[in-house]
């Protein structure tokens, strides 16, 4: 209408058609330098023709230049394949747009000249132009994809409002010289191709510095982003926005631990979606040759891929190779540039290829941090979680009081595995620990925590009804585990021992209930049935043990501990043969202080080779002493398996024999059966050693072990000690005597002699006699006496009598 209503004002404006044609390819040149603005996912192009429209309004009829307008408008997207409804829009939009600006000509006074006036007045008109197409622009948008997609429009239009402007001056410019002399055309050509040069470079660094500073951001969101879903989610937002495209995705494949990783960023999506628009073949070349893939319509490479892209309806697409050194680790894919005259280039792969490093190191940096995590809060050999993840999972545990349910805290100690170890190996020792954890967490309950503290210690935490409930199901688990195990090719019935320890009877501290479950663990080792609940008792113990080690010190240096004597008499005839040297404490603070306690801190602190040799000594000093008064005695120091390991044992024990002048055959060393048993193949050189010095080696608590005949049979032993827990019972247990008579045949058939411990009645004597038993030791002769009290013992209870091999002393009477 306003196209009519110019022809109407302006009689034989057909004439000024010459002047309109060679304008035509300067609307043509300068409306293919447009400005593309993309709203969501639609590219939007607002041509620069206002320098053109300036002139076209100054020489020519408003008519002709609306046809001129529509016309180059037509060509332009004529040669840019346009879809036909953008065709016919932006045509209309043109025509429209230079069609007002010319009712705003006919508003004016008629121009006259290049002065101010004219200036204003053409100003107006192109100003008008400009906006009456980017309103048209913005209500296509909202037409097409809302009010929201409008307002974007008219939000960025105004750097294309003050281009105009800028270019409405240059126009006026060219308006003043052309209409001064139409050879400054000359000139103004070459000025025009120097601007339009200077755009172009303007823009293309624009863009540049645009892209350098979307990466910038990028590689700042990656460093500031968390692990996996938070990093790609950063990572895929952002590099769709830089390169405006439809799809971004990062595709992962599973590779260890770490799961298939698959997620989409989609314009106008909410959160990240788990497909992928790329075609399979551009993903697998890309892997497969550990190379970029590009395919596209604007893209030399990869050209053979076309037909699968426009079979999956995709416009173009872009694969990069996630690397980590020489492996591919995932792709980067773009898919879809936005905007349908927007394709991708070999400069935007570029561009993929630097968010794809980006990404690549993000990825593994983040694996990195994982793997680190995961290692410090598990066991590398079991994978299961170690003494952190528990102390950290029993301490949420803890803040939740739940009626009528406790907190349980069950560890279980794997005896043997040290014999394992050194028989078999460490490999095997490791195979052990690892089928314990394996058949570990198929009995525990579903709901509980199942780690590995320790060497040999595993603990399970839980949920239960009561603390009767939990040493019922530690009662159980432990009788489970106790199965057969394969290792290698053998199998082992590995034995473990439990301790209990539940919130909140045993406090509300994670650490504290770890340490009462280990301690708890320890004393189930004495027991039968190998599960023990925590009782204050055993704490305090523990801690006096601790406290007494620097005390324990002090008192083998400053002679504080004492020896006292037991004496050890034949049980046929009477005679006294020789006494047990027993070490005794009287600390200063806690008063008398138990052999097991402190023979226990020796061992823990490495003070138990002192301890021995302190009571070595006393013994060889009393022997000599006893032997050049006229009574000789032999003597029987305990030893740990501890000390029979160290090869410097034999020598000191030679030493001491000469110093002393004692023969050697009047010591006896005396070792624990279970202690011994654990240890005998590293401890027999050194018992072999001790026996070729003419010592005596007994085997001491005989019948308490899981002793073995073929064990016995090897050890150069000389006699047998049983245990005082059957001597006392054989005058009112079958078994017990059943035992001790088995043990004196024993001792016979291997020729050795049999000492009885704990003789404490006149019953257990007589029967001792009968059985055959040849030395008994017990409160019934005497109990352990400091050398003042025995030497007035054996003045007063033994008298001397004659022998075929010399003078012995008798008990006067026994009782």
């Amino acid at each position: 209408m306003f196209s009519v209503i110019l022809a109407v004002r302006h009689e034989g404006w057909q004439n000024g058609w010459p002047v309109a044609l060679l304008a035509l390819p300067f609307f043509v040149l300068l409306g293919m330098s447009s400005r593309h603005i993309l709203i969501r996912r639609h590219s939007v192009s607002l041509s620069i023709i206002e320098i053109p429209l300036v002139l076209a309004f100054f020489f020519v009829p408003a008519a002709l230049v609306v046809a001129v307008s529509a016309v180059a408008v037509l060509i332009k997207e004529m040669r840019r394949h346009a879809a036909p409804d953008k065709l016919s829009f932006n045509v209309a939009r043109a025509a429209a747009a230079t069609a007002t600006g010319g009712i705003v000509l006919e508003l004016f006074p008629p121009i006259d000249g290049v002065g101010p006036v004219t200036w204003g007045i053409l100003g107006v008109a192109v100003t008008v132009t400009t906006l009456v197409t980017v309103l048209a622009v913005a209500a296509a948008m909202v037409t097409v994809q809302g009010l929201s997609a409008g307002l974007d429009m008219v939000r960025v239009a105004w750097p294309v409002l003050l281009a105009a402007e800028v270019c409405i001056v240059i126009g006026l410019v060219f308006t003043i010289a052309l209409d001064t002399t139409w050879w400054s055309a000359c000139l103004l050509l070459v000025l025009a191709a120097v601007l339009t040069l200077a755009y172009r470079s303007y823009s293309d660094f624009l863009r540049q510095h645009h892209t350098l500073a979307e990466l910038y951001e990028l590689a700042n969101a990656v460093v500031e982003s968390g692990q996996d879903v938070t990093l790609i989610d950063s990572v895929l937002v952002r590099a769709r926005a830089l390169m405006q495209t439809e799809y971004a995705t990062i595709r992962l494949p599973a590779s260890g631990r770490y799961p298939e990783v698959l997620l989409t960023s989609k314009i106008e999506a909410q959160g990240l979606l788990d497909f992928s628009r790329t075609p399979a073949a551009l993903t697998q070349r890309a892997t497969v040759e550990r190379r970029s893939v590009a395919v596209g319509t604007q893209i030399g490479t990869d050209r053979d891929l076309l037909p699968v892209l426009r079979e999956a309806g995709v416009k173009d697409c872009i694969v990069v190779p996630l690397r980590s050194g020489q492996a591919v680790i995932g792709t980067l894919e773009m898919v879809n540039r936005l905007g349908d005259l927007k394709h991708f280039t070999a400069g935007d792969v570029q561009v993929v290829e630097t968010i794809a490093a980006h990404a690549a190191a993000a990825v593994e940096n983040s694996r990195l941090v994982e793997r680190l995590r995961y290692d410090a809060y598990h066991d590398r050999l079991t994978a299961l979680p170690n003494r952190r993840r528990i102390i950290d999972a029993l301490t949420e545990s803890v803040k939740i009081r739940t009626p009528g349910e406790v907190v349980a805290v069950i560890l279980f100690d794997v005896d043997g595995l040290r014999d394992v170890n050194e028989s078999m190996g460490h490999d095997a020792g490791d195979k052990l620990l690892t089928e314990v954890a394996g058949r570990l967490c198929k009995i525990a309950d579903p709901g509980a925590l199942v780690g590995r503290i320790g060497g040999d210690e595993f603990v399970v935490t839980l949920r239960a009804e009561s603390t009767e409930e939990t040493v019922r199901l530690a009662t159980e688990m432990r009788e489970q585990l106790r199965g057969p195990m394969a290792v290698g090719t053998l199998t082992l019935d590995v034995d473990t021992a439990a301790g209990v320890a539940v919130q909140p009877d045993h406090g509300d501290d994670p650490d504290a209930l770890l340490r009462r479950a280990e301690l708890a663990a320890n004393a189930a080792k004495a027991l039968p049935y190998g599960v023990q609940l925590f009782h204050p008792a055993l704490e305090s113990r523990a801690v006096r043990r601790l406290g007494l080690a620097a005390d324990l010190r002090r008192a083998l240096d400053s002679g504080e501990l004492e020896v006292h004597f037991q004496p050890k008499v034949t049980i046929q005839d009477r005679h006294l043969i020789g006494v047990e040297c027993l070490a005794r404490w009287q600390h200063p603070a806690h008063g008398e202080v138990s052999p097991e306690d402190f023979v226990a801190v020796a061992e823990h602190t490495g003070q138990l080779h002192r301890l021995t040799e302190v009571v070595l000594t006393a013994g060889l000093r009393h022997c000599r002493e006893w032997a050049d008064s006229g009574r000789p005695l032999s003597i029987a120091v305990n030893l740990s398996a501890r000390t029979l390991l160290d090869p410097r044992f034999p020598d000191q024990v030679h030493g001491l024999l000469k110093q002393y002048r004692v023969p050697p055959g009047q010591v006896t060393f005396e070792i624990s059966e279970p202690s011994m048993l654990g240890e005998i193949e590293r401890a027999l050189p050194t018992m072999y050693r001790l026996r070729d010095l003419g010592v005596r080696l007994s085997v001491d608590d005989f019948g308490t072990g899981a002793s073995s005949l073929s064990y016995l049979r090897q050890l150069p032993v000389h006699e047998l000690k049983i245990d005082d827990s059957f001597v006392q019972g054989i005058a009112t247990d079958s078994g017990d005597l059943a035992i001790v008579r088995a043990v004196i045949g024993l001792a016979r058939e291997f020729g050795l002699t049999v000492v009885a411990e704990g003789v404490e009645s006149e019953l257990t004597f007589d029967l001792l006699a009968e059985l055959g038993c040849e030395i008994g030791q017990g409160y019934f002769f005497s109990r352990p006496l400091p050398v003042e009290r025995l030497n007035t013992w054996l003045s007063a209870q033994t008298e001397p009598e004659e022998t075929p091999t010399g003078e012995v002393r008798r008990l006067r009477a026994v009782g």
